[in-house]
């Protein structure tokens, strides 16, 4: 059974509260990491601290929640900032504020709540939206606490709706090599990401019969499956070429992103009449780029990131906009 990886896993979740044991380090995007969260936690807008000044219990103050702009005060320390230190550093930077007022303040800080640490998750889940990161969490955690993957009815059995070739996991805009069919179907727990703030998470839709026309067109965006559907139609649709955009070649980037199955269009020749243009597939990628290139290695990147920001602006406006607009 394709699922029963994946059962399995959920079932050791239930039994034992927690994934079963694993080489983190081979993990993709878990390798160490200084910058990590895991290995230094600071603080940011949002969190909530409770102070206290050693041997002046009238002094407590519990429940101090960072600005926005990543400062705090506490007593005559004001507006100190905060954002980016850790707790040690944050206490001497409130020590030293305090300096004036106190004969050697010896301040203690602990946190109350964890508010400024986020990643947010979108596309055919239950529960959307941003998250907060509590504790360490992975990927299939964060995808259980999202209730799940959604489900359908086809010929009367109930079916999932996740591509879990076209989902993907973004961090600081550059895409993890993350194989979700491997993780979600397989059960293989190597492909288990461990979460990082501001980690973006996005569960394609399998019912989705749409392509991408994206890089330098005048419309970039999402264009609904037509029977013509082929390189030059979906240009023109999307407003033509910018003025910036190199039409030599047009990059179709097809199938897993794992694996993907690359296309490499010269729009020059179907222009000139030597070979035909190219038919569009539902979920296919077209990109343009604004620069010459040689290999679809050299732009690949550049396509999967800006597949990334189309599919979630897509997923609001799609989601979100009719909430916001419905009187």
């Amino acid at each position: 059974m394709p699922r029963l990886g994946c059962l399995l896993l959920l079932l050791s979740i239930l039994l034992t509260g927690s994934l079963p044991a694993q080489d983190s380090q081979g993990v993709p995007g878990n390798q160490a990491d200084t910058s990590s969260w895991r290995e230094r936690y600071e603080l940011g807008a949002g969190d909530v601290i409770n102070f206290s000044l050693f041997g002046r219990p009238e002094l407590d103050r519990p429940g101090f929640r960072i600005a926005p702009d990543g400062t705090i005060s506490y007593l005559q320390a004001q507006n100190v900032n905060v954002a980016g230190l850790t707790i040690d550093e944050a206490r001497i930077e409130i020590e030293k504020a305090l300096g004036g007022h106190f004969k050697s303040p010896r301040v203690i800080i602990t946190p109350q709540e964890v508010g400024s640490k986020r990643f947010t998750i979108l596309g055919k889940v239950l529960q959307k939206g941003v998250v907060t990161l509590e504790r360490p969490i992975t990927l299939v955690e964060a995808v259980a606490n999202a209730g799940g993957i959604e489900t359908g009815l086809f010929e009367r059995k109930t079916v999932e709706l996740a591509d879990y070739d076209r989902s993907f996991i973004s961090r600081r805009g550059e895409h993890l090599p993350v194989d979700f069919r491997k993780l979600f179907q397989d059960g293989d727990m190597t492909q288990n990401i461990q979460l990082e703030p501001n980690d973006f998470i996005f569960i394609a839709s399998t019912i989705s019969n749409d392509y991408y026309v994206l890089g330098a067109v005048n419309a970039p965006g999402v264009q609904g499956m037509t029977n013509d559907a082929s390189v030059v139609a979906a240009i023109s649709r999307r407003g033509g070429f910018t003025d910036r955009a190199w039409t030599d070649r047009v990059l179709v980037i097809r199938g897993s992103f794992t694996e993907p199955e690359t296309h490499v269009v010269s729009l020059r020749d179907i222009l000139a009449a030597k070979t035909v243009d190219f038919k569009i597939l539902p979920k296919d990628i077209i990109y343009v780029a604004d620069r010459p290139w040689a290999e679809a290695e050299d732009i690949l990147k550049l396509a999967l990131s800006a597949f990334a920001t189309s599919a979630a602006s897509t997923w609001v406006n799609v989601n979100v906009d009719p909430i916001l607009t419905d009187p």
